[in-house]
């Protein structure tokens, strides 16, 4: 177990992988080793990742996927398969969120989100299952959310998606135990990126969260990366069906002045 969080000779997809948080765990999960392969839809983000990827010396594929059909997953990983042989590692980030008063919100609109950030990640999971399983080593790594946990004003839609992916998490880890792959999930705290920024920075929901967060600060994309390279990594044979939050104690807290 000396090197026990090295990543060498691993595969990762990162779906959601070209920006924000996604994007900082698929160039740490380069930086520890892996070969990484960041998808999302837009090939221009996806390029400017591989190039870091690329940067740290590991190899990877520019390919786009969107999470809402089956046959671009599909034809993601067979892209990975092709080029790699394998897959050890899948991270399901990619997702978005819609403020708005829940009395407001369209069938359409929660059925999109739910779409992609639950059902996408399902799609995913489906996808990958047999290379995973083949791996021998295998490892899902869903990124939940303290919604998952919490509500929070007029993001119901999202809150539910994450609570189902968190619950989903524990079915497959529960499913999978026998096939060597361990599922479990991140819940980050409050990272300002492109998804959020605009919800979370210079407002009253912002100072808000801040007061609630011990820390007393939000969090860098890059602090996610090492509790993703436990959970990717043999540390984590043993690993499965759990959520780590890290959140600056937020989930912990109480008062806090």
């Amino acid at each position: 177990m000396a090197n026990c969080f090295d990543l060498t000779d691993r595969v990762a997809v990162v779906i959601g992988g070209s920006t924000g948080i996604g994007r900082a765990l698929a160039i740490g999960l380069a930086e520890h080793g892996a070969t990484v392969v960041p998808s999302s839809r837009r090939l221009e983000c996806v390029q400017a990742a591989c190039r870091d990827i690329e940067a740290a010396g590991r190899r990877t594929l520019a390919t786009t996927v969107d999470v809402r059909s089956r046959s671009s997953i599909d034809a993601l990983r067979d892209a990975v398969l092709a080029r790699f042989g394998g897959v050890d590692i899948l991270v399901n980030a990619a997702g978005y969120t819609i403020k708005q008063p829940t009395a407001q919100i369209t069938e359409e609109g929660w059925s999109c989100l739910m779409d992609t950030n639950l059902t996408g990640a399902l799609r995913a999971c489906q996808s990958f299952y047999a290379a995973l399983r083949h791996s021998s080593r295998g490892r899902v790594i869903n990124i939940a959310s303290l919604g998952s946990f919490l509500g929070f004003h007029e993001v119901a839609a999202y809150c539910a998606s994450k609570t189902g992916l968190l619950s989903l998490t524990r079915s497959l880890a529960c499913e999978w135990a026998a096939d060597a792959v361990c599922v479990n999930a991140i819940a980050p705290g409050i990272f300002p990126t492109e998804m959020n920024r605009e919800i979370v920075m210079n407002n009253s929901r912002g100072r808000e969260l801040l007061v609630r967060t011990p820390m007393k600060r939000f969090g860098d994309p890059r602090e996610l990366v090492g509790i993703a390279v436990l959970l990717a990594s043999d540390a984590a044979s043993f690993l499965t069906g759990q959520c780590v939050a890290v959140d600056g104690g937020y989930l912990a807290s109480g008062v806090n002045s």
